[in-house]
């Protein structure tokens, strides 16, 4: 069977309605795909600003996770060089404390067709629990933190990292191993598949 372009099937997925029902805002699917991407980021979903401005990471989440990769909007923007593609496309409306959690229709109908049409990917970036969950499946249920802590991040082709919300500020502050040890090595990680 023939895939469809990658152009083809973003238009499709900008168009998707299937969980419109229950989104407050509406479907405004946000992701960015390019064959040439060498970096995937795997987040959670868009929040309210997002949703408003089509941009992904275009929040005080995206400043944070900019900053842990020490890369300015031009760069971190560059479709050439990094796919964004969060478990829920849709902002997915407000919950008891902070935004629901993605909807589940859109990693499992979506994910593995955009997948395959970045062919030249070198690194994953899963941040947030939802996005590890799916992709490092064959982990036991351990804590997000030991997730993160026990991952070498000088070879691991998947990095788990802990959301750059605003709401994450304590935990950053409980483990402050993660920026002091685990973000200079990220950086690097980064730093050398954008050069290679």
């Amino acid at each position: 069977m023939k895939l469809s372009s990658l152009n083809d099937l973003l238009r499709e997925i900008r168009a998707c309605t299937v969980c419109a029902h229950a989104l407050p805002l509406g479907p405004k699917p946000v992701l960015t795909a390019h064959s040439d991407a060498r970096i995937l980021i795997v987040g959670q979903a868009p929040g309210t600003r997002v949703h408003a401005t089509g941009i992904a990471w275009n929040d005080a989440s995206g400043d944070r996770l900019r900053d842990w990769l020490r890369l300015d909007r031009e760069t971190f923007y560059n479709e050439e060089k990094f796919a964004i593609v969060p478990m829920g496309f849709c902002y997915p409306g407000r919950g008891a404390s902070g935004d629901k959690k993605p909807r589940p229709e859109c990693a499992p109908l979506w994910h593995a067709k955009v997948l395959a049409h970045l062919p030249n990917l070198r690194l994953t970036l899963l941040v947030g629990s939802y996005a590890i969950k799916r992709y490092l499946w064959y982990r036991n249920e351990s804590a997000l933190t030991e997730i993160v802590r026990n991952t070498d991040f000088t070879k691991a082709a998947m990095l788990p990292l802990v959301h750059p919300s605003p709401r994450n500020t304590i935990w950053l502050k409980k483990n402050a191993w993660f920026e002091r040890d685990v973000v200079p090595q990220l950086r690097e990680r980064v730093k050398n598949v954008l050069k290679s």
